[in-house]
């Protein structure tokens, strides 16, 4: 016989022998219960049970109330049998429309010493066949019960729930639908006719009308669980949209790997019901009482499924073990591609009220195999939805992404230990990922375009096109008032206001076109350009940035992005007005003999080469603490006022690879964390410190850079140290974070300290521990500094020796300073020998490496002197080099003496276009005798031409103009305050 389903509604009891029950429904050897109620023993359960019946004739309906007790078992799963109730289900089906109403059913009273020979009270039941015939008149329910009034009660939505042997073709599962709400609609009508025996309770068991089958796996067939599943898939395979899949989450990856087995297959191998490799993955991470829910349709959509999983996590050091529940929904399956997003809910942990963790898992196929057998892609990504702002975020998100990595690296082995592993990916894979940036990007045209299409513009074009059609339209006008022959005034105060409104859109277009070109010519010499030399070669694809802060009254910014990474620099392009800039950009920078540590990201907001350019939000990417998945596909999180509060992050692809082949980061990695792990050793190598210890089970284990110690201590024996010296490593505050569970005491400053000891031979290990951190520190400090004031000394000297004077009369000089000054000549030339006034001036006004040469004498009355430094962010965002030749000679009066200036400026845009020229005039003031005139002149001299040299000339007049004006009272406040002191003393 065709199996249908029997429906059997459990409504409420009456006049029980215990207070506290519940009800379990059986069927052959399938069974259900219900929830337990307490405190009543009128009891309002209202839950509903479906079953799966293959024989009528044979098969018998038992319903049994049971009285709970708290001491019963560990479980509590046994209770005291109070009565039962024995139904054929052959009667229910010689009812009409196969349905037996709303029936009070006394209970047979059991052969236990507790109930026997007792009235053991009723049960009110409601049974039917396939769903049918729910459509009962109200007039018959109130004939049952017309003494009884009523009051509104709450419904919920069934789903149409997938157990292991439910079909999943349509017509059944819309029958089930249908019948589900016919029969909600008669129950929620019972609800209310017995809502007045359930004022009393105040329980939040018997408040609710429950709908969801209660331990509804233990009353189906035992058929193979993928049987239904698969099914299911299938299902969902005929309804599939043609929808993308979803892009990765933001918290980066966890997992990528290609796998010999078809995606089909390797979906049903990770979220089939009782999946054996889900069974191995708790016993490996010591996970405990993982339920399983049964997939089902989401909100009786036949078109996503989904499941909830709960357990209980293992206990970490920093973390009890706590509840966890997983909500498992598929997004997309369509036989070839699958993605499921997982939503884990730990409402136990400190803040787990505040966020959710999303794990997104996508499999797709694999590239094509010589042998031809089938091939998966697998990639695991994650990411934080926060409910709510919380001030812990950043260590939650860091707390997060450790438990995540470490769990999926015992995800990751057990798998391998399951499948096969094809070849990770290689070069050729990244060249193809940076291939596709290329392609992506778009024309001057397409920004233009993009750019240029606004009201600003769109309006000002047709300003213009109607004025012209205007004057082609009008005759000439007669000449009135103040015109005359060539001057056409306007007639009228309308006349005079469209042409004001008219010339400021023109300006506004003019500035929008320039801006444009500039944006478009500051693509860098860095965007495109291959490495040089052999070693480390790091890549940084730089893909595009969200919700970027703006410092403009428009909301949106011109950002560009500066990485710097070992002492050297990269610029990416301009994007113009924009939040989300997409920028496509591949910069590479050159090889390095190690592989780097750190590579620092700032995002600014253009504005021309001298303005002070706005930072929109930083970051610090740490190589040692992403793996090579990682770094490959990421969204950065920055940093900064700006940048926090409207939650900007950038998307980077980031490669590290050696070009000799002789190792990759992965590699490395590895190298460095098996090094590390040295059983209760200190591990020093080139980039690192690490420490591993395992007492008695208590693992430890960190590691820093040495970039990150400020100084290192040694301290004489004591009692505290057991008589053996201890050598004590302080960083730099905020250094470190994520080793502090290490550190001995965190000092008043916020400095972590580390205290080492019990060293085989300390004065051995100590001499080491001290060189390769001076070595380090001076590479990374020292020698690149040195070696740059070395280089501009031979460049000077060079320079010298061959008479390479410029021309100091090139450029069209202009006058931006003129002043009086209560200091005699004699002093104000002191900020140009070189002393100390000349370096304190010039390091307060933003100049760092400042290097002068001594005067030299070029020819009679004339001297010369070469400059070098290099410009602070605060002064130029490029932190340019300047080098400088100044001559000075004295007046013709003997009074004062004049001094030219030329100036180089390095790392700018259009640097090799211009040369700036300064002259300065000194000479006693006559008005008196400890008093000078200062006299400053600017110009510029063009070496090649170029379209902006309007703009560059205004941009560096307006920027040393006030930049002079402020050297000048400089260095008169500090000669006057060092006469005052003079006089004092």
């Amino acid at each position: 016989m065709v199996s249908t389903r029997l429906y059997v509604y459990v409504l409420q009891g009456q006049d029980l022998l215990a207070k506290d029950s519940y009800v379990k429904v059986q069927i052959g050897k399938h069974k259900s219960k219900s929830r337990i109620l307490k405190n009543n023993s009128n009891p309002v359960w209202n839950e509903e049970f479906v079953f799966r019946v293959h024989n009528i004739d044979d098969e018998e309906l038992v319903v049994s109330v049971f009285q709970h007790n708290d001491d019963s078992g560990l479980f509590g799963s046994s209770g005291e049998l109070m009565g039962r109730v024995r139904v054929p289900v052959s009667s229910i089906a010689a009812e009409d429309n196969h349905m037996l109403p709303p029936t009070w059913f006394s209970l047979e009273t059991p052969k236990t010493r507790k109930f026997t020979n007792k009235d053991c009270g009723k049960i009110l039941l409601t049974i039917s066949l396939n769903g049918k015939g729910h459509n009962l008149s109200s007039n018959r329910l109130l004939y049952l019960h017309s003494n009884v009034s009523s009051n509104e009660s709450k419904e919920l939505e069934d789903p149409c729930v997938l157990s292991h042997d439910v079909s999943c073709s349509k017509a059944p599962c819309l029958d089930v639908t249908e019948g589900n709400h016919l029969m909600k609609a008669m129950v929620s009508h019972l609800e209310k006719i017995f809502n007045k025996n359930d004022q009393g309770l105040k329980t939040e068991d018997s408040s609710e009308l429950s709908s969801t089958p209660s331990d509804y796996e233990d009353c189906v067939e035992e058929h193979p669980p993928s049987h239904n599943f698969e099914e299911a898939i299938k299902m969902m395979q005929s309804r599939e949209n043609e929808g993308d899949m979803p892009e990765n989450l933001q918290g980066g990856i966890l997992l990528d790997q290609l796998y010999q087995v078809s995606p089909c297959d390797l979906n049903t191998f990770l979220f089939a019901p009782d999946s054996q490799f889900r069974k191995d993955l708790a016993e490996l991470q010591g996970t405990k009482d993982v339920q399983e829910g049964p997939w089902e349709w989401k909100s009786g959509e036949m078109t996503c499924l989904t499941r909830a999983v709960s357990y209980m996590k293992a206990a970490t050091k920093l973390v009890k073990a706590v509840k966890a529940t997983e909500q498992q929904t598929y997004l997309k399956a369509n036989g070839q591609e699958f993605a499921i997003l997982v939503t884990v809910s730990t409402p136990d942990v400190p803040y787990g009220n505040t966020f959710n963790v999303q794990l997104l898992y996508k499999i797709i196929p694999g590239p094509e195999l010589s042998s031809g057998e089938d091939s998966s892609h697998l990639i695991i990504s994650w990411g934080i939805d926060f409910h709510q702002s919380t001030m812990m975020r950043g260590m939650i998100e860091g707390g997060a992404r450790q438990g995540l990595k470490e769990s999926f690296e015992q995800f990751a082995n057990l798998l391998a230990q399951n499948l096969k592993i094809l070849d990770s990916k290689d070069a050729s894979d990244k060249d193809h990922m940076l291939a596709t940036l290329q392609t992506e990007q778009q024309s001057d045209w397409e920004l233009a375009s993009e750019y240029f299409w606004n009201f600003t513009v769109v309006s000002a074009g047709f300003m213009i096109l109607y004025v012209v059609v205007h004057i082609l339209l009008c005759e000439p006008s007669k000449r009135q008032g103040l015109e005359f022959y060539g001057l056409d005034l306007p007639d009228s105060f309308g006349e005079l206001i469209s042409c004001g409104i008219l010339v400021i859109q023109l300006e506004q277009v003019f500035n929008m076109v320039g801006h444009f070109v500039r944006a478009r010519l500051r693509k860098g010499s860095d965007h495109g350009v291959k490495a040089q030399g052999d070693g480390w070669v790091l890549t940084v694809a730089l893909v595009e940035g969200v919700n970027l802060a703006s410092s403009e009254m428009t909301g949106l910014s011109d950002p560009y992005v500066v990485f710097t990474c070992n002492g050297k620099t990269r610029t990416s392009s301009v994007q113009l007005q924009t939040c989300d800039p997409q920028w496509h950009d591949i910069l590479e920078f050159d090889a390095m003999e190690e592989p780097p540590s750190v590579l620092d990201v700032e995002v600014f907001d253009f504005d021309g080469p001298f303005d002070q350019a706005t930072s929109l939000g930083h970051a610090e990417i740490n190589f040692l603490k992403h793996t090579s998945t990682e770094l490959a596909d990421m969204w950065v999180s920055l940093e900064g006022k700006l940048a926090q509060s409207a939650q900007s992050k950038v998307h980077l692809r980031i490669f590290l690879e050696n070009n000799n082949g002789v190792e990759t980061i992965k590699e490395y990695l590895t190298k460095m964390e098996k090094e590390v792990g040295k059983k209760g050793r200190l591990f020093l190598s080139a980039r690192i410190v690490g420490f591993y210890a395992n007492l008695f089970g208590n693992k430890t284990k960190f590691f820093f850079l040495w970039e990150d110690i400020e100084d290192i201590q040694i301290l004489s024996p004591s009692l505290a140290t057991v008589g053996s010296p201890s050598l004590v490593i302080i960083l730099w505050k905020g250094r470190g974070l994520d080793a502090r569970h290490g550190a001995k005491s965190q000092d008043e400053e916020g400095r972590l300290r580390f205290y080492f000891q019990s060293f085989v031979s300390f004065n051995d290990a100590s001499r080491t521990i001290m060189a390769l951190w001076r070595s380090r520190t001076l590479t990374a400090y020292q020698k690149e500094q040195i070696a740059e004031e070395q280089q501009v000394q031979e460049e000077m000297s060079t320079a010298a020796d061959r008479g390479s004077v410029p021309n100091f009369e090139d450029a069209k000089m202009s006058k931006v300073y003129n002043a009086e000054l209560p200091i005699s000549v004699k002093a104000l030339m002191e900020m140009f020998d070189g002393g100390k006034l000349e370096h304190q001036v010039m390091e307060k006004s933003g100049c760092h490496n400042y290097v002068t040469t001594p005067w030299d004498l070029v020819k009679p009355g004339v001297c010369e002197r070469h400059l070098s430094y290099r410009f602070n962010r605060h002064v130029s965002i490029f932190g340019g080099e300047v080098t400088c030749t100044q001559q000075k000679s004295p007046l013709a009066s003997g009074e004062g003496w004049i001094v030219n200036e030329v100036m180089s400026l390095h790392d700018v845009p259009f640097d090799d276009h211009f040369r700036v020229h300064f002259r300065y005039e000194i000479e006693k003031s006559p008005l008196a005798h400890n008093a000078c005139k200062c006299a400053i002149y600017i110009g510029i001299s063009w070496l090649k031409s170029t379209k902006f040299q309007q703009r560059i000339t205004q941009n560096i007049t307006e920027k040393f103009t006030h930049r002079l004006k402020e050297m000048i009272e400089l260095v008169e406040r500090e000669i006057l305050f060092a006469t005052q002191q003079d006089a004092s003393v």
